[in-house]
């Protein structure tokens, strides 16, 4: 039996394991031939992947201790469907400036003038993506 003692602390535990494990026992029964079929065939780009998905949590987690979620429910509690559309039309709009700063970096070639990457930009415009799925179900900032 593992004492507080023995549990490693945070610094000395590898970046995110925490989250693969918290992820990896949410993989259904049903999933988990598809999961070891890509993890076999495919390990470099699985890990890269998870790594991807470690980083924008704690990313994401960053931007919620800085903005709260507010930011994103608009002050409601997302308690009607309106509330709901408000935030969705919101995190639209965000998204919509991404996929417009994509256009610019990758489909126009334009160079990079405010310091925001292509890969900041995809990261962002995926975190989005995950915060309208939980937005959609009514469980943003609970």
């Amino acid at each position: 039996m593992k004492t507080i003692k023995d549990t490693p602390r945070s610094e000395d535990r590898p970046k995110n394991k925490v989250i693969f494990n918290q992820i990896q026992r949410q993989i259904d029964f049903h999933e988990e031939e598809a999961v070891a079929y890509c993890e076999k065939e495919f390990p470099k780009t699985c890990d890269h992947f998870k790594q991807i998905m470690a980083d924008q949590y704690v990313l994401f987690c960053k931007k919620q201790k800085n903005y709260g979620p507010s930011n994103i429910s608009v002050g409601t509690n997302l308690d009607t469907k309106d509330d709901v559309k408000l935030s969705l039309t919101g995190l639209w709009f965000r998204m919509n400036d991404k996929i417009q700063r994509l256009k610019q970096l990758v489909v126009l070639g334009h160079s990079d003038v405010v310091g925001e990457s292509e890969s900041d930009t995809f990261q962002d415009l995926s975190i989005y993506g995950i915060i309208a799925q939980i937005v959609s179900k009514k469980i943003w900032g609970k």
